[in-house]
C-alpha cells in the first residue's frame, strides 16, 4: 500500500533555491514520487511513497523550525499515483498573480471541520446569516463533485477567480461566506482578496474538503473530490475512485506561474 501526503504552509522563505534543493535531494534519496513547490512565501508538496519513506521526509520537513508546524494529509492508494519526482522553485506556491494578497502577513477567519458541518446543518452562523458556500475550484473540479448547493464559479484557473467572484457579488450580499478548495491553499489568498474588495463576513474552510472528509466524513459533500494525481478523485473515507497509469500528463493547478 502506498502513502499519500498532500501539505502547504505559507511561511517566509529566504532561501528558496537552497530549500528546494534540500528537500528534493531527500524526497529522491526516499524514493518519493509527486511534486513539490518551494517558493518565496512557502511549500506546497504532493507526494507518494512508502510509510516508511514518508514518515522520514516528514521528519526532515518538520526539522525545519519553519515547517515545524505544517499540516500534512495523508491517504493510501493501492499504487503510486505519479510518474516522477518534480521539484519546483516558483514565485508562488500557489498561482493567483495578486501581490498584494499575501498570507504571510494575515489570515481570513478558518472555520474548522466541524464547525462548518454545523453551519451546513443549520444553514445559517452562529448570527444568524445564512450561509453561502463558495467554491474556488475549477470547473473540472467541481464536475466531480462540491457541498450541496455550493456557488460555483465557471473558470479554468485560479487566477480568473477575482472576475468570476465580482460577478456573484449580489448573490453573496449581507451572507457568511465560506470559502472551499481541495486542500485549503486556494482559500487562504481568496478569501483574503474578497475581504480587501468588500466582501464582509468571510471565512474559509480549514484544512479543505480533503481535511473535513478526514475529520467529519462526507456530510454535506456530493459527489467525489477531484486529485490532480492518477488517482482522479476521492471519496469521503479519502478512497480512490479511479486508479490509471502513472503519467506525466496531470498538470496541479499550482504550476501555472513561470
Amino acid at each position: 500500500m502506498i502513502e499519500n501526503i498532500a501539505a502547504y504552509r505559507f511561511v517566509p522563505i529566504h532561501d528558496a533555491d537552497a530549500l528546494a534543493r534540500r528537500l528534493g535531494a531527500r524526497a529522491a534519496e526516499l524514493e518519493l514520487l509527486g511534486t513539490l513547490i518551494v517558493a518565496p512565501e512557502g511549500i506546497n508538496l504532493f507526494l507518494a511513497g512508502t510509510r516508511g519513506a514518508i514518515d522520514a521526509f516528514v521528519d526532515a520537513l518538520r526539522a525545519d523550525a519553519r515547517l515545524a508546524a505544517i499540516v500534512v494529509k495523508r491517504s493510501r492508494s493501492a499504487t503510486t499515483p505519479f510518474a516522477r519526482l518534480k521539484v519546483k522553485r516558483k514565485c508562488e506556491i500557489i498561482t493567483f498573480r495578486r501581490g498584494e494578497v499575501s498570507p504571510l502577513t494575515r489570515r481570513a477567519p478558518a472555520l474548522s471541520p466541524q464547525r462548518f458541518a454545523a453551519w451546513l446543518e443549520r444553514g445559517v452562523d452562529e448570527d444568524g446569516r445564512r450561509v453561502v458556500l463558495l467554491d474556488t475550484r475549477n470547473r473540472e473540479e467541481v464536475e466531480h463533485g462540491s457541498f450541496a448547493g455550493a456557488c460555483t464559479l465557471p473558470i479554468t484557473a485560479f487566477t480568473e477567480f477575482p472576475a468570476a467572484v465580482e460577478a456573484c457579488r449580489t448573490e453573496l450580499a449581507d451572507a457568511a461566506i465560506v470559502s472551499f478548495c481541495t486542500g485549503g491553499v486556494r482559500c487562504e489568498k481568496a478569501a483574503l482578496w474578497m475581504q480587501d474588495h468588500g466582501f464582509a463576513n468571510v471565512w474559509q474552510l480549514d484544512g479543505g474538503i480533503l481535511g473535513y472528509f478526514e475529520q467529519v466524513g462526507g456530510f454535506g459533500y456530493e459527489g467525489s473530490c477531484f486529485v490532480f494525481d492518477e488517482r482522479v478523485a476521492l471519496d469521503s473515507t479519502l478512497a480512490a475512485l479511479g486508479e490509471r497509469e502513472p503519467s506525466d500528463f496531470t498538470a496541479h493547478p499550482y504550476e501555472e506561474s513561470p
